[in-house]
């Protein structure tokens, strides 16, 4: 009998998807570096198929991450779905393209006025979509006050 994946499968492999992205490498390269298919991988990162200990160990090595980076924000019980889901929900964001591509363009602007334009014109951006809810402006609120 093939036993179901957890909670803590699919932040690992949530993980795993966000440093292969972040070192820029295909889930084809990752597959051929640790002998599997990049469908194997696939599954990894979607938490479909567990990783064992000796493959997450391969992993860090290949990703130049330490094993507990897999399990970092990891939820300490399965208790609390709606925290489980919220950071599943995060770890996507943080794993997309867009998010990663944003992210290398943002840094690489020198000057810190420019910066901060760019930031209140997506603030202004998600001030005006009308699927952002009220959830968008406590996040918006909130980063203001880290910044002061």
């Amino acid at each position: 009998m093939q036993k179901k994946s957890t909670p803590i499968d699919q932040h690992v492999g949530s993980r795993i998807r966000l440093r292969r992205m972040t070192v820029g490498m295909s889930q084809e390269k990752l597959g051929d570096c640790l002998g599997v298919t990049f469908q194997q991988v696939q599954k990894y990162e979607k938490g479909v198929n567990r990783v064992g200990a000796s493959r997450l160990q391969r992993i860090s090595e290949v990703l130049n991450a330490p094993i507990s980076f897999f399990f970092e924000e990891a939820p300490a019980t399965f208790d609390h779905q709606l925290e489980v889901r919220e950071r599943d929900s995060l770890s996507k964001v943080l794993a997309s393209k867009e998010f990663l591509s944003l992210t290398n363009s943002f840094s690489a602007i020198r000057d810190p006025k420019i910066r901060q334009k760019i930031i209140d014109l997506v603030d202004a951006l998600a001030a005006t979509d009308p699927d952002a809810g009220d959830h968008a402006a406590e996040n918006i609120t909130a980063a203001r006050s880290d910044r002061l």
